[in-house]
């Protein structure tokens, strides 16, 4: 399924949204990487007659990649959840988490203060295609977040870090969030980089679903940032292939994208129309770790989640 348009979640449905994220399940404790001989989903997995186990197992016979999901229904409580507990690398779905600790700490009218860097910052980002065209004139504090989200810039993230207590600051703002299970290690681009041994840059699909609903709570995000932060992820330029593209066409989709290699996520607040929304993370990564990642597992992995929640 695909959405042409972009939208972004209405005020009935944020609203609603307020008030029924509080049903999110707890962040869950940490996992190893790697794949896990019998991975479960929630009893409500087979809503509809559609067996989501089984069929997130074929996708990931078919694209030789393990899945990780965690979905909530706001309106009702259900959940979905495949391997939620698994670990997986983040990659630039941390943005958002990081934008959103920017507009916390920094209000509204102080947000035009103008940030300059060189480009040698752009160059050791990486993948920076708005900050490379500002590297003589600078961009303001709103403008550097909107590039973070939208375009997924490397170095407007790395920016926002420094503006934000850097990575400590980061790991505090998440586990504010309840979230102790993320760990932030590195900065853009090392921290697409992930050892399967290790813990460093990874989280896992039920504690970043978590946190997105703590986070969309009132008591965590003003109402107009909250309103301001869905807005840039509602017409991002990374996500139309991912969640957007497996939600039906009448569905608000706002997200933010991550990928790296063999490594490709989404995150997202998915409204349905007339329905508080669906929190989704969907993370995915190749067996093959040297194999570059496809748009279409998660796709795919979203609209088998969302059919047996709609």
């Amino acid at each position: 399924m695909t959405n042409g348009t972009h939208s972004y979640v209405g005020a009935v449905g944020l609203a609603l949204l307020l008030t029924l994220v509080g049903c999110s399940a707890p962040v869950s404790e940490d996992a190893a990487i790697g794949r896990s001989a019998t991975p479960t989903a929630a009893s409500t997995a087979e809503a509809g007659g559609s067996d989501v186990t089984a069929e997130l197992e074929g996708l990931e016979q078919e694209f030789g990649a393990r899945v990780g999901v965690s979905a909530l229904d706001t309106a009702t409580g259900e959940a979905v959840t495949y391997r939620a507990d698994e670990r997986f690398g983040f990659a630039s779905t941390l943005k958002v988490f990081a934008v959103a600790e920017l507009l916390r700490q920094v209000p509204a009218d102080q947000r035009d203060t103008r940030i300059t860097w060189t480009q040698d910052d752009v160059d050791e980002a990486g993948y920076s295609p708005v900050t490379s065209e500002h590297v003589h004139d600078g961009l303001t504090l709103a403008e550097l977040a909107e590039a973070a989200v939208r375009e997924s810039d490397n170095a407007a993230m790395n920016l926002i870090l420094d503006q934000i207590g850097g990575l400590a600051g980061l790991d505090d703002a998440l586990a504010e969030l309840g979230d102790v299970t993320t760990e932030v290690v590195n900065e853009e681009p090392d921290l697409n980089r992930i050892d399967p041994t290790g813990t460093a840059d990874t989280t896992t699909p039920a504690a970043f679903t978590a946190a997105l609903a703590a986070l969309l709570r009132p008591e965590n995000l003003r109402d107009g940032d909250r309103a301001v932060l869905i807005d840039w992820m509602s017409e991002n330029a990374t996500g139309d292939a991912l969640v957007r593209a497996g939600a039906p066409d009448n569905w608000a989709v706002a997200d933010k994208s991550g990928g790296a290699g063999a490594i490709r996520n989404d995150i997202a607040v998915v409204t349905p129309p007339d329905r508080a929304p669906i929190l989704i993370t969907v993370l995915t990564t190749k067996d093959d770790v040297t194999a570059e990642y496809d748009d279409a597992l998660v796709a795919r992995t979203a609209e088998i989640v969302l059919a047996a929640l709609e």
